[in-house]
């Protein structure tokens, strides 16, 4: 059936666009499927790994409550290098720095803990390990890498712990005017529902609270 006019000059209209913009088109649609792709593969590969790791992970916890430490670092191992991408990798190095630390196995605790701020996905996760390490760098009278470690960007909710740990080392080091104000801080910093307020506004009490040193 022949087209009538209308019909010829739109379609004539749709030839001459075609001629103009088609190959663009074309690999526009392309490059928008490939992507799609791309990214509905991406989240499977992701949502695979993370049911690996987890399995992994849930292994790791049974060696941690039998007190198997050698157990527990080699899954942290085993999940920091092949699902370093997911949460799992982070969490697990700090069960294995726990179980380290309850080993009295320091570098190892301190390599775990690194770990988790150099390479560990999740802000919280960052700021949990810098605390942690920065109490064991306390303990080795580490004091400049204590601070160091706790100089980070962590988040905001974790700033009353980062102060307090702060005054902890500040105290050490003998600054009490500092610790003093890093200890106010924390208070600032800390909900009033936090227990562990209590234990912040003992350790400003002990050192002067608002009373200046001579």
């Amino acid at each position: 059936m022949a087209y009538d006019l209308e019909e010829q000059e739109q379609l004539d209209s749709i030839k001459a666009w075609w001629a103009k913009y088609g190959a663009l088109a074309t690999w526009t649609l392309i490059v928008v499927l490939a992507a799609y792709a791309g990214w509905t593969g991406w989240n499977t590969y992701q949502g695979r790994q993370s049911a690996q790791a987890s399995v992994l992970y849930e292994e790791q916890q049974k060696s941690l409550l039998a007190g198997d430490n050698a157990k527990v670092q080699r899954a942290a191992g085993d999940i920091q290098d092949k699902f370093s991408g997911t949460a799992y990798a982070g969490m697990s190095a700090l069960v294995a720095a726990k179980s380290a630390f309850e080993a009295n196995d320091i570098d190892t605790t301190k390599k775990q803990l690194q770990w988790v701020i150099d390479h560990g996905r999740g802000a919280e996760y960052k700021a949990i390990a810098a605390v942690r390490l920065a109490g064991v760098l306390l303990d080795a009278k580490s004091y400049d890498e204590a601070l160091k470690v706790l100089s980070g960007d962590y988040p905001a909710t974790f700033a009353g712990a980062i102060a307090d740990r702060r005054g902890d080392v500040l105290l050490a080091q003998g600054k009490r005017d500092d610790a003093r104000a890093a200890y106010k801080l924390a208070l600032e910093k800390t909900e009033a529902k936090d227990p562990g307020r209590q234990l912040i506004q003992i350790k400003l009490d002990a050192i002067g609270g608002d009373t200046p040193t001579a």
